[in-house]
C-alpha cells in the first residue's frame, strides 16, 4: 500500500465527550450535533399513567432475516421512467435462485465466550472463531478501477473504488448454498484529516479532493464468495461481476416517488420536476425488502448545507428543526461542499436540502436502475428502515429518526406484497412503498410516577406501558391540521411535533425480529435527557443524563402489524452491570457483559437480539453483543466481538445459514490528533486506519451463536 507511512502506537490519553465519542468522530459524523441546540422544541406530553394491556404471543412463521427474499426470474424491467428519466430502466441480472432460503432454526444458547472489554487496536472475536477482512476503503468495486494510493487519490478512481465509513451492511445470496453473494453497504460520511496526507483545514482542499469526499459517500455493490464450505467469504477479483456498482453523493441520479414528488418544496431551478435528485448523503443503517431491493436512511444531511442564515419565517423554522444553521453561515463541522457545487448553498438553491433526508430504496440486481427517494415515508433524519410483511401481506416498515428528543415511526403499504415469484410480481413490488400510511408513536406509561430519573424500577418490576401509532397522512390526505400531505411528507418532524409524539433518546435502528414477529428499537443515548429546559426521564426514556441507552420492544396488539395500538417494554436498560440503572431482563447482572450505546440490532435463527454499538461510554472499544429473547438464558448478554481503536460498530448482518457474521468496521483510529502520517489506528493493514468490512465465522464449522 504505502511503504512511506510508519506504523504508529494508537493515541491515549484523548479528551472525549461524555457519551464517549471523540470529538472528531462528532466534527465529521454528525456536524457536532451535541454542540448545537436540541431541534425538537415542542412540548409534547404523554397520554398518563396507563394501564397496561396484556397480549398473547403468536405462532411464528419462520423466514430469513430480512423476510424471505423473492428476486423473480426473468427480464422484468423496474418501474417506467418518468420524464426527468429519458432512458429506459435495464433489466434485471437475477441471479438462478428463487427464494432466499428461511434461517437455519438453532438453538436459543449462545455458548461462545464472552470477549472482555478492552482498547484493543485488532478485531478481538471469542475463542474458537475467526475473521478476515472482505473489503476496505479503496479496494476495486468497479472492474477496471485503479490500484489505491493514498498519495495519489483522484476523482476517477474513487468512483469505481470502495467508499469511506461503511455502515450498513446486506448480504444477498447468488445461488441456493449462497457460495456466491452480493454484499451491498453503505457509506455513511468522510474524514478529510484521515484521507488526505498533509490535510490542514476544509478551506485548503483542492476541488478534486472535495469532489472525491463526495464520491466516497453512498453506497456500493461488490460480489463476493464463500471459501469451501467455511463462514469465510473474500472479495471476487476477476471475471465480468456484472453486479459491481459504486452509487454516489456525486454523480447518480435519484428519483423521488410518491405524494410529495413533484411538490413545489421540492423543486429546483436545476431541476424544475422536482423529481431528479443528485446523490444520497450520510446514509446510515438500511434494510432489505421481501422483493431483495435495499432500503438505505439517509440521516445526519444538514452538516452539507450553508446559507440558511438569510433564512426567515416558516423557511426558518423549517431549517432549525431539521438542525441546519440559520444563525452561522460556517457552522462547525461544515463540509463546505458549496466551492464545487452551488446546489449546497441554500441562499441560491433553498429548497435543496428538501431532496435529502429520505428513505432510499436501491436495486442491487439490477445494474444501473435508478435509485429512487420515497417521500410516502417521510422525511427525518432516518437511522433506516425495516420491513416486515403484515398478516394480510402488506409491507410494514419501521423507522428511527436519529436525534435527541425525536419520535418512531411507522409506515405501512397500501398495496400487499405479491409473493409470486414472476416477474410481474417483482414489478409490483417495485412500486409498494411509493403510497401508504405514515404513523409517528406517542406512548402511554403504566408507573409514570415513579419514574425519578435513576433507572430505578417502578414497584411493578418493569418499565413498560401501551401506545398508539398516530396517522399523519392517511388515504393520500393529511391528518395533521394545518399541513398539506405535502408539508407533513416534506417536514415530518413538525407534524410529529403538532400531534403531540413522544420524545425518545436517540431512535436508531428499528427492526422486527422474524421469529417473534416483536420490533425491537435501539435508544442510543441522551445525555440531554432531563438537563435544564429539556424533557426529563419518563418510563420509556427512564434516566436523566441516558450516556449508555436502552432497548425497546414493541409488541403489536394481535399481532396486527398495520394495526394502531400496541404494548412496549424495556428488556435492557445498558451500562455496567454493576450500576443500579443497569436491566437484563431480571438476569443475574455478575454474568453479564457490559454494554453501551446500542446502535444497530439483528437476529440470528433462534431470533436472539444481536446488538452493535456506537461510541461507548465505558471507555472500552466498541462491540458487538447477542442476547436470547427466550428460554433460560433470557437475559444473558455477552460480548461477541469487539472492533479496533477509536471505531464504531456497524452493520451487523448474520447470514441465513447462521455461519458468517459481518461487521462494517467504522471509523477506526478516529482519535483528535490522528492523521494518515500519525494514525491512532492501524488496522487493518498495519499502515493507516481505513475503513472495512469484517467476516467471523467459526473454527469449527458451527453455528455462530454456537
Amino acid at each position: 500500500m504505502t511503504d512511506q507511512i510508519r506504523r504508529q502506537l494508537p493515541i491515549v490519553g484523548v479528551a472525549k465527550v461524555p457519551h464517549g465519542r471523540d470529538r472528531m468522530t462528532c466534527l465529521y459524523r454528525c456536524g457536532n450535533a451535541c454542540d448545537h441546540p436540541v431541534p425538537n422544541v415542542s412540548d409534547n406530553d404523554y397520554f398518563g399513567d396507563m394501564v397496561q394491556t396484556e397480549v398473547t404471543r403468536r405462532g411464528v412463521m419462520r423466514v430469513g432475516a430480512a423476510g424471505a427474499v423473492a428476486l423473480g426470474l426473468g427480464g422484468a424491467g423496474v418501474l417506467s421512467a418518468s420524464p426527468a428519466f429519458a432512458a429506459a430502466e435495464p433489466a434485471p441480472a437475477l441471479p438462478p435462485v428463487g427464494e432466499v432460503t428461511a434461517m437455519t432454526e438453532q438453538t436459543t444458547n449462545l455458548t461462545f465466550k464472552a470477549v472482555a472489554p478492552n482498547r484493543v487496536d485488532a478485531l478481538v472475536v471469542p475463542n474458537g472463531y475467526d475473521h478476515s477482512v472482505v473489503i476496505r476503503w479503496g479496494d476495486p468495486v468497479v472492474p477496471g478501477a485503479k490500484r489505491f494510493d493514498v498519495h495519489n487519490q483522484t476523482l476517477e478512481a474513487q468512483l469505481k473504488q470502495f467508499g469511506y465509513n461503511n455502515d450498513f451492511v446486506a448480504v444477498l445470496p447468488l445461488d441456493k448454498k449462497a457460495t456466491r453473494a452480493l454484499l451491498v453497504c453503505n457509506h455513511e460520511y468522510t474524514n478529510e484529516d484521515l484521507m488526505f496526507p498533509n490535510f490542514v483545514s476544509q478551506d485548503a482542499l483542492t476541488a478534486e479532493q472535495i469532489k472525491i469526499a463526495m464520491a466516497a459517500h453512498g453506497m456500493s455493490v461488490v460480489e463476493i464468495e464463500r471459501v469451501g464450505k467455511t463462514g469465510q467469504y473474500v472479495l471476487v477479483d476477476s471475471g465480468s461481476r456484472p453486479y459491481n456498482r459504486r452509487v454516489t453523493a456525486l454523480t447518480t441520479h435519484f428519483k423521488l416517488t410518491g405524494p410529495a414528488a413533484g411538490s413545489d418544496l421540492l423543486k429546483t431551478a436545476a431541476d424544475p420536476t422536482g423529481a431528479d435528485v443528485i446523490g444520497t448523503l450520510n446514509n446510515c443503517a438500511g434494510g432489505v425488502t421481501p422483493w431483495g431491493t435495499i432500503l438505505s436512511g439517509e440521516e445526519n444531511f444538514n452538516q452539507y448545507f450553508v446559507g440558511a442564515e438569510t433564512s426567515t419565517g416558516d423557511a426558518k423554522t423549517r431549517f432549525n428543526r431539521y438542525g441546519i444553521d440559520t444563525v452561522n453561515r460556517y457552522p462547525s463541522g461544515s463540509r463546505k461542499w458549496e466551492r464545487v457545487d452551488e446546489r449546497f448553498d441554500l441562499s441560491k438553491n433553498p429548497n435543496e436540502a428538501n431532496r435529502f433526508g429520505w428513505i432510499v430504496e436501491f436495486d442491487p440486481f439490477t445494474p444501473g436502475s435508478t435509485p429512487r427517494k420515497h417521500t410516502a415515508m417521510g422525511r427525518v433524519k432516518h437511522e433506516g428502515a425495516n420491513i416486515i410483511k403484515s398478516k394480510d401481506a402488506k409491507a410494514v416498515a419501521y423507522m428511527g429518526d436519529d436525534e435527541r428528543f425525536d419520535y418512531l415511526y411507522k409506515f405501512v403499504s397500501d398495496k400487499k406484497v405479491d409473493g409470486r415469484n414472476t416477474p410481474e410480481a417483482r414489478k409490483h413490488n417495485l412500486t409498494v412503498l411509493e403510497s401508504g400510511t405514515l404513523y409517528v408513536a406517542k406512548l402511554g406509561y403504566t408507573s409514570a410516577s415513579e419514574i425519578d430519573g435513576t433507572g430505578k424500577l417502578p414497584t411493578d418490576g418493569a418499565f413498560n406501558g401501551t401506545g398508539t401509532w398516530i396517522p399523519l397522512v392517511k388515504g393520500g390526505k393529511s391528518m395533521v391540521e394545518g399541513m398539506t400531505v405535502d408539508e407533513v411528507l416534506v417536514f415530518t418532524r413538525l407534524a410529529g411535533d403538532k400531534v403531540g409524539a413522544t420524545k425518545m433518546d436517540r431512535p436508531e435502528d428499528v427492526e422486527p425480529n422474524p421469529v417473534n414477529r416483536k420490533i425491537y428499537v435501539a435508544l442510543t443515548n441522551n445525555t440531554n435527557r432531563g438537563v435544564g429546559t429539556n424533557a426529563a426521564a419518563d418510563e420509556a426514556n427512564p434516566r436523566n443524563g441516558n450516556k449508555h441507552g436502552h432497548i425497546l420492544e414493541i409488541t403489536e396488539d394481535n399481532d396486527d402489524h398495520t394495526g394502531t395500538t400496541f404494548t412496549w417494554q424495556i428488556p435492557i436498560v445498558c451500562g455496567d452491570p454493576t450500576d443500579p440503572a443497569t436491566y437484563f431482563m431480571g438476569y443475574d447482572k455478575t454474568k453479564v457483559s457490559p454494554i453501551s450505546c446500542p446502535d444497530n440490532v439483528a437476529f440470528d435463527g433462534a431470533g436472539n437480539l444481536w446488538i452493535s454499538t456506537d461510541g461507548n461510554a465505558l471507555q472500552s472499544n466498541d462491540g458487538l453483543f447477542a442476547v436470547p429473547l427466550e428460554g433460560p438464558e433470557k437475559g444473558h448478554l455477552k460480548q461477541f466481538l469487539s472492533v479496533p481503536f477509536g471505531a464504531e460498530t456497524c452493520g451487523p448482518w448474520i447470514t441465513d445459514d447462521n455461519k458468517s457474521v459481518f461487521v462494517a468496521v467504522q471509523h477506526p483510529g478516529e482519535i483528535s490528533g490522528a492523521s494518515v502520517a500519525s494514525p491512532a489506528s492501524n488496522w487493518p493493514d498495519g499502515d493507516f486506519a481505513k475503513p472495512g468490512i469484517a467476516v467471523t465465522w467459526s473454527v469449527w464449522n458451527r453455528n455462530v451463536g454456537s
